[in-house]
C-alpha cells in the first residue's frame, strides 16, 4: 500500500469579484466538505468551516452598514479597517473564493483560472480538454514558423483516447461534490517515460511503441486520484539520454523527430523533457511533468520560459518510470507559473514501498506546498550566490544582476560566497547515466515492460533498427557496463554513491554556515547551459526550482527573445521554502512571455 497525502490547497491568484452569495448559489458547489485551505482563503472565513463560501458572503451582505464590532466576526470581515461593513468589504471577502464568472481564455490560463471558471459554470473540463486537443491537432505537427529552418513543435507523441471521458467524470464529480481538488478536471501532459495505463509508454523509442503496460506510475495514480485528466504523452530525448529531445517513436525506422522551441522553432526546446516544455509553453496542456537526472526538467523550463521543479530525490516515487540513473533520477512539474507547480507537486508526493528512497520523506512533507506561496516570502530571506556560477554570457550576466536587485528590493539579503573547498569536485561529478542505465533498465523491464514488447535488452533495441541511430555508440557503451562496474559506481560503497553523499553534506553545510534559505544561480544561457550549474542539484540530491528571470535583448548580442531562468536550490525537502521564494520573485517580475506563434485558435 502507498501512503499519500490527500488534502486540497488553494492559493492567492484569483481576481474575480463576487458580490452576493445568492449568485454563487446558482453555480456549482464550490468545495467538498474535506477541503483544506491555506491562510489566504481561510483567513476571511466567517462561518467557522475553514473557508470562504456563499454563506460568508451572505453574512456580510446581511450586515452591510453595521459597525464592525457588532458581531464576533465583523472585525475579520472589515478588510479596510474603517469600522463599518461595506460593499468594499463584501467584495474583498468574495475575492477569497475560487470563482470567476467572467470570460474564460484558455491560452495562459492557470490551474486556478480553470477552477474558477469551472466553479462558476463558465466552462467545463470537457470543454477545456476539447480545446487542448484541438490545439494539439492544429499546432503540434504543423509548420507555422516560415523563417529559415523553422520546424513543427513535435511536442506530443500521443493523446489519450480516454481524456474526454475522464473530463466528463471530473465534471460529474464537481456537480455532485464540488471542487474536490484543485487539479479536478485539469488536463495534464506527462513525459513519455512515465507509465500510463491507457497509453503506451515508449521512452521516445520506436522500439517500444507497443509498451502498453496497463498500469500507472505511482505519480500518475496520484494525479488521477486528484481528478486530473491525463491528456497526452509528451515527447522526449530518446530514453532521456540528452538535451536535444530527438526521438524515434512515431517515425519510420532510421528516421527521427526533434522537438522545437515555440519561441524559435529552429531551436531545440531543450531536454530531455523537451516535449513537456514545448507543449506547456505553447499552451497545449494545463500542467506538465518531466523527469530530471542532470537537468532534464530545468533545461526545458529555461528554454521555454517555464517553471521547473526538480524535487529532492525521494520526494516523488520513480516506480513506473523508465529510468536513466536511479542515483539521480526524479520527476517533477513543468508549468507556466509557480502556483501551478506547487499544486502539481502536491498530487505526486508520497511514500511508495516500490521506491525505497521515498521512505525518507515521512514527516517532512507539508499538507500543501501551496501554503508556502507568499508574495512576501523574500522579505527577510537570506540567499547566497557564487560569482563563478554566473558565467560571462551577456544576457545571463545582465539578467542575473537584475534578478539580484529584485531579490534585494523584495527584502532578501543576497550574500556573495566564496566557493568552499570540494565544491569543484561536486560540480564535476559525472551523471550516472552511463554506468547505471543498463542495470536500472533491467529492473524496469522485469517489473513493467509489456510482455508483447520483444526488445527487452539494449542489444535487442539495437537489433530493431528503430531508435535514434546516431546514438548507436552510446547504446553500445551503456550495454557494455558490467555488474561489477555498476556496483563499484552505484553500490552502497560505490564511488558515485559516496560522492553524492559528500556533495549533500558540503552544500548543506554551506547553507548552515551562512544561515541561508537558498543558493541562487542562473539555470543557463539563451538556449544553452551555464558551466556545471545544472549538476549542483543532482550531485547533492537537493531540490531546485527554476523560474523565468527575463529574455535576451538585441543589445546583448546573443539570441533576442530567448528566455533564461533563475534557479534556487535548498535543503532536502525544502521545496515549500523554494517555491515560496520563487513565487515572490515571480510576483515581482512577471518575466514569462507567451510565444506569439501559438495564440488562441482562430
Amino acid at each position: 500500500m502507498s501512503t499519500r497525502r490527500r488534502t486540497l490547497a488553494a492559493v492567492p491568484a484569483v481576481g474575480a469579484l463576487v458580490v452576493t452569495g445568492a449568485a454563487l448559489a446558482q453555480a456549482q458547489p464550490l468545495e467538498a466538505e474535506t477541503l483544506v485551505l491555506p491562510p489566504f482563503y481561510a483567513e476571511l472565513d466567517l462561518s467557522g468551516d475553514g473557508r470562504v463560501t456563499p454563506a460568508d458572503l451572505d453574512l456580510v451582505a446581511d450586515h452591510l452598514g453595521s459597525p464592525a464590532d457588532a458581531t464576533e466576526w465583523g472585525e475579520v470581515a472589515d478588510t479596510d479597517d474603517d469600522g463599518t461593513l461595506t460593499v468594499a468589504d463584501l467584495a474583498a471577502v468574495s475575492q477569497r473564493m475560487v470563482y470567476d464568472d467572467g470570460p474564460f481564455e484558455l491560452v495562459e490560463a492557470s490551474v486556478l483560472d480553470m477552477q474558477a471558471a469551472m466553479n462558476a459554470g463558465v466552462t467545463t473540463s470537457v470543454a477545456i480538454t476539447e480545446e487542448y486537443l484541438e490545439r494539439i491537432a492544429a499546432y503540434d505537427r504543423t509548420l507555422l514558423d516560415t523563417e529559415a529552418a523553422g520546424r513543427p513543435l513535435n511536442s506530443v507523441i500521443a493523446t489519450n483516447d480516454g481524456a474526454l471521458a475522464a473530463a466528463a467524470a471530473a465534471d460529474a464529480e464537481r456537480a455532485e461534490e464540488g471542487m474536490t481538488s484543485l487539479l479536478l478536471g485539469v488536463p495534464v501532459a506527462v513525459k513519455d517515460n512515465v507509465n500510463t495505463r491507457d497509453m503506451p509508454t515508449t521512452g521516445g523509442c520506436g522500439c517500444w511503441e507497443d509498451n502498453l503496460t496497463g498500469t500507472d506510475a505511482f505519480m500518475v495514480e496520484g494525479l488521477r486520484e486528484d481528478g486530473a485528466v491525463i491528456l497526452a504523452k509528451a515527447s522526449l530525448d530518446e530514453f532521456a539520454y540528452g538535451f536535444a529531445s530527438e526521438f524515434s517513436a512515431g517515425a519510420e525506422p532510421g528516421s527521427t523527430l526533434l522537438v522545437a522551441s515555440p519561441y524559435s522553432t529552429s531551436r531545440t526546446a531543450g531536454g530531455s523533457s523537451g516535449g513537456t516544455g514545448a507543449a506547456l509553453a505553447a499552451n497545449l496542456a494545463g500542467i506538465g511533468f518531466g523527469t530530471d537526472t542532470g537537468g532534464s526538467i530545468r533545461v526545458p523550463a529555461s528554454y521555454n520560459q517555464l517553471v521547473g521543479v526538480r524535487p529532492t530525490v525521494g520526494l516523488v516515487s520513480r516506480d513506473g518510470i523508465i529510468p536513466l540513473a536511479l542515483s539521480q533520477d526524479t520527476a517533477g512539474p513543468i508549468t507556466r507559473s509557480v502556483t501551478d507547480a506547487a499544486l502539481a507537486l502536491d498530487a505526486v508526493v508520497g511514500v511508495d514501498p516500490a521506491d525505497p528512497a521515498t521512505a525518507a520523506q515521512a514527516g517532512k512533507v507539508p499538507a500543501s506546498y501551496a501554503a508556502s506561496l507568499d508574495a512576501d516570502a523574500l522579505a527577510g530571506a537570506r540567499i547566497g550566490y557564487l560569482p563563478s556560477m554566473v558565467g560571462t554570457n551577456p544576457t545571463t550576466v545582465r539578467l542575473f544582476a537584475e534578478a539580484r536587485a529584485t531579490l534585494e528590493e523584495q527584502g532578501a539579503t543576497v550574500v556573495e560566497l566564496e566557493a568552499p573547498e570540494g565544491l569543484a569536485a561536486v560540480l564535476s561529478e559525472p551523471s550516472g547515466s552511463t554506468n547505471e542505465f543498463r542495470h536500472d533498465l533491467e529492473d524496469y523491464v522485469e517489473n513493467h515492460l509489456a510482455p508483447q514488447v520483444t526488445a527487452r535488452t539494449i542489444e535487442d533495441i539495437l537489433a530493431t533498427g528503430h531508435y535514434v541511430v546516431s546514438r548507436q555508440r552510446t547504446y553500445e557503451q551503456r550495454a557494455s557496463i558490467s555488474e561489477e562496474t555498476y556496483e563499484a559506481w552505484a553500490g552502497p560503497e560505490g564511488s558515485h554513491t559516496l560522492a553524492l553523499a559528500q556533495g549533500k553534506e558540503l552544500v548543506t553545510g554551506l547553507l548552515e554556515e551562512h544561515d541561508l534559505d537558498a543558493l541562487v544561480y542562473p539555470t543557463g544561457t539563451p538556449y544553452g547551459t551555464q558551466g556545471t550549474n545544472l549538476r549542483l542539484s543532482p550531485n547533492t540530491g537537493m531540490p531546485a526550482v527554476s523560474v523565468p528571470m527575463g529574455q535576451a535583448t538585441a543589445e546583448d548580442g546573443t539570441v533576442p527573445g530567448a528566455g533564461v531562468n533563475l534557479e534556487l536550490l535548498g535543503r532536502d525537502y525544502a521545496e515549500g521554502t523554494l517555491l515560496g521564494l520563487a513565487f515572490s520573485f515571480e510576483e515581482a517580475t512577471g518575466a514569462r512571455t507567451s510565444p506569439a506563434l501559438y495564440g488562441p485558435l482562430g
